[in-house]
């Protein structure tokens, strides 16, 4: 049996028989161990028909652990908290830690806003703790380490592509810390996702992909898609109602939206089996919370679509400013599956006709110009707003191999010059840090307000150019931060039980809520010498010295013999029968 400060591990049929003698001891795989810090596990698919004929899975997965990496604190227990992440908190002393993986680009105008937002590419945005010296090293040995737990190129991040934003990227955990000397922000515009980067983000999940909502995550399904995005989130939270205490919450986001086309369908008809060739048979076991919501804000009578089968539950949540209407299935009650002890929801279209809900700001990015020499960067913002205004936050990363000519930086809403009212601008070093451009601009109400600035087309190396370097060099996505205005009142109490979807960004007004935009990556030419003259110039010389120097070799080494020819067979019998009568021969 257990006693005090001690633990005796016994093979499983044993403990049972002996069972613990203390409160504060209890079984764990057969051995009896101190009891750990409390964890919880949720996992949610959310799942909203989009008006353009697509639809939109939103996999949320939210994993809380009650410990405090901050105070130094070494564990050395792990129950759902994977132990990899949490030992890459504690060495490296991480504050927060967000990274994202997405293939595709998200049509905002035409799919509406995700729960979610991430650039095309690889994303990575670090806060670190105010003990951390070298903030810099610390970073290049986390990019390293997050690269091998996640089979990604995060190794390719350096100091020429990382930023370090004055007023961006606020903290979404507990502790508004506003120096930002310990924040860091990367991408990878280029990344490729793929399953390599799946298997070890679902290794993540207490029940991996055996058991729950991480069954339907099928590669093959997964990446025949338009969009896909895997992402994970790592921030202090409070413990407690009065914040007392301090929690660690992992959520794990993986948002795809199917395309009617690609999919081989013929009818706007969808169902799990449909999008993820599988079907659910039970919760994860380690989950408190398991849950399908379907988005029918715009099918409140049934009129455009039918749900199969029927469920009586409905909730009500504040998504992006706006009340929308879920019908829920508890995953967790046995009566959902059913006698066949399978689920499978399906979505039956009976009218396609409806109005979309048009975000309120969005973004657009292009390069204009001629010629390798100059271009143009415009970024274009859009207010829908029908009658407000508000402030954007602009945030531009642009490589130093493009020379930014800040004094022909210009700003204009409805043809008019619009002066930002905040400019923090941080000029590039070449190959040694990238161009770093944040703005804060106020949006008239119905309008479009461009951003222009020309830029110069710098020479590389020749070792400097990718393999492909007539493909193009990507420039990361711009980001847009702003306060927007809500449709109803937002609802500021955090502490209150809401869906996992509508709870991330932290909301301290009731009539305004957080939203981020980004805009497509953008390609830009280079100028690129001729690779394929090396090659001619070695073709051409090889053959000179073959035909020149091998033929002057050959004149100057080479012995000359005169040989006499073979005489013929009549001559040869002559010449025997002469030398028999001693005749002189031929």
């Amino acid at each position: 049996m257990c006693v005090e400060r001690v633990v005796l591990c016994v093979p499983a049929r044993a403990s049972v028989r002996l069972g613990c003698a203390r409160r504060d001891v209890r079984m764990w795989e057969g051995c009896c161990a101190p009891i750990m810090p409390e964890s919880d596990f949720q996992e949610e698919l959310v799942i909203r028909p989009l008006h353009s004929g697509d639809i939109y899975a939103s996999f949320q997965f939210r994993t809380l652990w009650e410990t405090d990496f901050m105070k130094g604190n070494k564990v050395s227990h792990y129950r759902l908290f994977p132990k990899s992440l949490g030992q890459v908190i504690s060495k490296f002393s991480v504050r927060e830690l967000h990274i994202s993986f997405t293939q595709g680009y998200w049509r905002t105008m035409q799919w509406g806003q995700p729960f979610l937002p991430a650039p095309p590419g690889a994303e990575l945005w670090v806060w670190f703790q105010d003990t951390v010296t070298d903030v810099d090293g610390t970073w290049k040995e986390l990019t390293n380490v997050l690269s091998g737990i996640f089979c990604a190129s995060l190794n390719f991040i350096d100091s020429t592509n990382t930023v370090q934003p004055s007023a961006s990227f606020k903290p979404l955990g507990i502790g508004n810390v506003t120096d930002h000397r310990f924040l860091r922000y990367a991408t990878l515009p280029r990344e490729i996702v793929c399953t390599e980067n799946l298997t070890p983000w679902k290794k993540l999940l207490p029940c991996g992909s055996k058991a729950g909502l991480a069954v339907l995550m099928k590669s093959e399904k997964l990446f025949h898609s338009s969009f896909h995005s895997e992402a994970v989130h790592i921030r202090p939270v409070c413990g407690d109602v009065e914040c007392k205490s301090v929690s660690w919450e992992l959520r794990q986001t993986l948002d795809v939206v199917f395309d009617l086309h690609t999919s081989g369908q013929g009818k706007r008809e969808w169902s799990l089996f449909k999008m993820f060739a599988r079907t659910l048979t039970d919760a994860c076991p380690l989950a408190s919370s398991s849950k399908i919501y379907i988005d029918i804000t715009d099918n409140p009578e049934g009129e455009h679509f039918e749900l199969s089968p029927a469920t009586p539950l409905l909730s009500q949540a504040v998504v992006l400013g706006d009340r929308r209407t879920f019908s829920v299935y508890d995953l967790t009650d046995p009566s959902t599956f059913g006698t066949m002890r399978t689920f499978n929801v399906q979505i039956k279209w009976k009218n396609t006709e409806g109005d979309m809900l048009r975000p309120l700001l969005h973004a657009e990015r292009y390069v204009a110009g001629y010629g390798l020499q100059t271009g143009e960067i415009h970024t274009l913002m859009y207010n829908q707003h029908p009658y407000r205004s508000f402030p954007v936050l602009l945030l531009d990363s642009v490589p130093w191999y493009l020379r930014l000519y800040v004094h022909t930086l210009t700003v204009t809403s409805k043809g008019k010059d619009n002066k930002p009212s905040y400019i923090h601008y941080q000029p590039s070093k070449d190959r040694i840090r990238p161009h770093l451009l944040e703005m804060l601009v106020q949006l008239p109400p119905n309008s479009v307000t461009e951003v222009t600035v020309q830029f110069e087309r710098a020479l590389l190396k020749w070792t400097e150019y990718t393999p492909d370097p007539n493909h193009g060099f990507y420039v990361g996505s711009s980001v847009v931060s702003s306060l927007v205005p809500s449709i109803v009142a937002m609802d500021t109490n955090n502490t209150r039980d809401r869906p996992l979807f509508s709870s991330f960004f932290p909301t301290k007004e009731e009539s305004s809520y957080f939203i981020r935009v980004y805009t497509e990556p953008l390609l830009v030419n280079l100028p690129t010498p001729d690779f394929s003259m090396p090659y001619n110039v070695i073709c051409l010389t090889c053959t000179v010295v073959a035909v020149g120097y091998g033929s002057l070799y050959n004149l100057l080494t080479r012995n000359f013999q005169i040989e006499e020819p073979n005489p013929g067979l009549a001559k040869r019998i002559a010449n025997v029968i002469r030398r028999m009568r001693g005749v002189p021969l031929l």
